[in-house]
């Protein structure tokens, strides 16, 4: 599943209304799938592609933030960028031993951040 995170992400956004609607939705779909991964712990192939997939969409977000042509201020891109150092510590952490509990804040890390795309207009 290493392209399926970067497939979802460009599907979104060409069905979304805006580019932050389509991100929106990837990352509540990251959050979904990584729900439906805590009660794949005992199938670890499963379970890790979830993880890879998540990891995958924040490679692509990190990537997308070292743009020089991203728009976001710098606060904004230094606090996104500092959520996806914990998420790649998290992502080795519950890679290494499958618990499902590892993966909650995970989950409310994409849930928040597609909340976040959902409630406020960019300028």
């Amino acid at each position: 599943m290493t392209n399926s995170a970067a497939n979802a992400y460009f599907q979104a956004q060409k069905s979304a209304a805006t580019p932050r609607s389509a991100e929106a939705i990837v990352f509540t779909q990251a959050a979904v799938a990584l729900d439906q991964a805590k009660s794949l712990t005992h199938d670890y192939e499963a379970y890790s592609d979830v993880l890879k997939s998540n990891q995958k969409l924040w490679t692509v977000m990190q990537a997308d933030l070292l743009e020089d042509g991203n728009r976001l201020t710098d606060d904004l891109k230094q606090k996104l960028l500092g959520i996806s150092t914990f998420v790649d510590q998290q992502t080795l952490k519950a890679t290494a031993d499958p618990q499902a509990e590892y993966l909650d804040a995970l989950i409310e890390i994409n849930k928040n951040i597609a909340g976040g795309l959902r409630d406020r207009p960019r300028d």
